[in-house]
């Protein structure tokens, strides 16, 4: 007699943790826990071990950023200073400011501010820790800061081959909001 299983959907039924957890840091890099337990539908222990022993077998690279206590993993093979500019694009608000800066070359303070309708403390929290990383640079004009990129074509490579990442992440989320209402 055969006995017939019938498959409930969830993509770890089949695969390895380690190869489950990895499909998804490499096909979105810069990828936090919460989400990565969230898509895999892990337990919070099987990602937690299995993601240390990634990091210890050197297939996956964690950033952990102390003064917003986030972590960030990436696949090995992205350089640090892809994954550098990534950890920014991962976050709206510097997205935002990054490509309207992009779009615009140089840009006072307060255009930056008008664009986004963002408290300007907010926007300038944001370009403090963007001119901290390098992605930008402050030029001093009179009496206006100028805002610009500083690597602008390593940004848009960035942008561009990663481009999939951000709409993946922007679809999953919407979804998981729409099915919770």
């Amino acid at each position: 007699m055969m006995m017939s299983v019938k498959p409930t959907g969830s993509i770890n039924e089949f695969n390895d943790p380690k190869e489950t957890l990895m499909m998804h840091i490499n096909n979105i890099p810069g990828i936090r826990y919460r989400e990565l337990l969230r898509q895999t539908g892990l337990s919070n222990g099987v990602v937690e071990y299995h993601l240390s022993a990634l990091e210890k077998s050197s297939q996956i690279r964690v950033d952990r950023q102390r003064e917003n206590r986030t972590t960030r993993y990436y696949s090995i093979s992205i350089p640090t200073q892809e994954s550098d500019i990534l950890r920014q694009l991962r976050n709206n608000v510097s997205r935002q400011i990054i490509k309207f800066i992009l779009d615009n070359d140089l840009c006072t303070f307060n255009e930056i501010v008008e664009h986004l309708g963002k408290a300007a403390s907010t926007v300038s929290w944001h370009l403090k820790r963007l001119n901290q990383e390098g992605l930008i640079s402050v030029k001093y004009g009179g009496e206006y800061q100028l805002y610009q990129i500083m690597n602008r074509e390593l940004v848009y490579d960035v942008i561009s081959k990663y481009k999939k990442s951000f709409v993946d992440v922007v679809v999953s989320n919407y979804t998981e909001m729409v099915e919770e209402l």
